[in-house]
């Protein structure tokens, strides 16, 4: 992908072979059977993420016309070691804490979730890296997201299912870190520049996204999953509808714009991940969808005309501000969302605010830390 590829091209077979020796002997010793009284996951809630990851992240990344079998190929890479590497990690944490091992089909579903921080990420070093970086990112940064979501587990009691809603919010800032270490690409270059064509693959894989959010959302709740898909579809329209608004209202000409409604439309579904299970009205869901729909478009012009440019920044697909921004808002919402409930009860609410803010703040720090690093 890179201008260094050549460079790597004879490393490439080598070091896939070697990382899939190293899973099979993996799992060779440690992997058992589960529990599957344990899974409350169905083959077709699986399914719904398996397609999500595989066709939505994949054509969703294919707007830049030089790296359109590169982003769907990649990425069919880094999903298939992704899951292997996270199974693992996943299980080793089990041993370590002698936790009862969940059902085989919940285990690779959350896997399959997991590896939706690396695909973020991917999208933001999009034209910058080779494959070996590629590959290498993945194992990091599976690794250090199961640390992350443990940690904010087991010392800032977030549930599991919530926890696992931050591999937006990691995703975003991991990726942006990492694609800091990089250089900017001309903005005459080709590898800044898309096609019809490209612009309407990246387009389907938008589609796909926004069809399977619900099913992202609610595959691994313990309760209320149908609670769950209908505040999500909720936000996901009104994200929609507000990505076209704003799109018509913010050009010269009052044309829609394919670049905002590409990222907007599914803003909405990243807001609500976190607090889905707790609101009880969908008019609560539509006025999240609605908010992470505007910051999206607005984050838009912002971050790329004034932010970027100060810090050198490249997003390559605009990660932060279709991911990254509408996660923020989603664990503001969290927040507010405690407060109504809770507003009786200060010192339960201190507690409570107190450890969803400091599983926020874990999350971006950690990504941003080890995203440096390994960039």
């Amino acid at each position: 992908m890179s201008s260094n590829y050549r460079n790597f091209r004879n490393n490439v077979p080598w070091l896939i072979l070697f990382l899939e020796a190293v899973f099979i002997v993996l799992f060779y010793f440690s992997f058992s059977q589960g529990d599957e009284s344990r899974s409350m996951v169905s083959y077709a809630a699986f399914q719904d993420v398996n397609h999500m990851v595989i066709f939505g992240f994949g054509f969703f990344l294919t707007f830049l016309k030089r790296y359109g079998f590169s982003s769907t190929g990649f990425n069919l890479l880094i999903v298939v070691l992704g899951v292997q590497c996270s199974v693992l990690i996943e299980g080793l944490f089990y041993f370590l804490l002698e936790i009862p091992h969940e059902g085989d089909l919940k285990r690779i579903t959350k896997a399959a979730v997991s590896v939706t921080a690396v695909v973020i990420s991917a999208g933001a070093v999009l034209g910058k890296t080779n494959p070996v970086q590629l590959i290498l990112m993945t194992v990091v940064e599976i690794i250090v997201f199961h640390v992350s979501r443990r940690i904010n587990s087991m010392y800032l009691q977030v549930p599991d299912d919530i926890g696992m809603m931050h591999v937006h919010l990691f995703g975003a800032y991991f990726g942006l870190a990492v694609s800091s270490c990089f250089s900017e690409p001309s903005p005459r270059s080709e590898k800044n520049a898309s096609t019809p064509k490209s612009a309407l693959l990246s387009m389907l894989g938008t589609l796909f996204l926004w069809v399977f959010w619900p099913s992202f959302n609610s595959v691994l709740s313990v309760d209320n999953k149908q609670k769950v898909t209908y505040n999500t579809y909720f936000a996901l329209a009104v994200s929609a509808v507000t990505a076209f608004m704003f799109s018509a209202m913010t050009t010269k000409d009052g044309k829609f714009r394919m670049a905002h409604i590409h990222s907007a439309v599914l803003a909405g579904g990243v807001a609500v991940g976190y607090t889905a299970n707790r609101i009880q009205y969908p008019w609560i869901a539509m006025i999240l969808g609605l908010l992470a729909s505007v910051i999206t478009v607005l984050g838009s012009y912002c971050l790329q005309r004034c932010l970027y440019p100060a810090l050198e920044i490249h997003d390559s697909s605009g990660v932060h501000f279709t991911f990254g921004f509408p996660a923020v808002l989603g664990g503001l919402g969290q927040v507010v969302l405690l407060i109504a409930e809770n507003g009786t009860s200060l010192t339960r609410l201190g507690y409570s605010v107190m450890f969803h803010i400091g599983a926020f703040c874990v999350t971006i720090s950690m990504a941003l830390i080890t995203g440096l690093i390994t960039g």
